[in-house]
């Protein structure tokens, strides 16, 4: 599995530990060393929505000026400003073993997908 995010984003760090205290193996993309993947972006926005991908509630958001806000408005523009800004995508995006892409950190769901991943 892979674990896409920001090393000192607070959610990736406790997303980040729960994976430890599980035993569980994951490969860590770092956004800021290593940039968004522009081949995978497609597959998260079509998985969990472009809406739900963008963060508009965190600091990057509403660091931006309003131009900049107002061109996130569709797919496509979302698209080119998470290429642009990767803090502005919601943390952790995650693929699953089984292909299963989620985004954010919920310890309930991600026990059952880890149990599926062994299965």
């Amino acid at each position: 599995m892979t674990l896409y995010g920001i090393p000192n984003c607070d959610t990736v760090k406790k997303a980040r530990a729960w994976l430890a205290d599980q035993g569980i193996a994951y490969e860590f993309h770092d956004f800021k060393k290593q940039g968004v993947p522009a081949a995978q972006l497609p597959a998260w926005m079509q998985a969990v929505g472009w809406e739900k991908l963008l963060n508009r509630q965190g600091t990057t958001w509403r660091k931006l000026d309003a131009d900049t806000q107002a061109g996130a408005q569709d797919a496509a523009g979302a698209a080119a400003l998470m290429q642009q800004q990767p803090s502005v995508i919601k943390r952790p995006v995650v693929q699953w073993p089984q292909g299963r892409i989620t985004v954010g950190f919920a310890p309930d769901a991600w026990a059952e997908l880890a149990h599926e991943g062994k299965r």
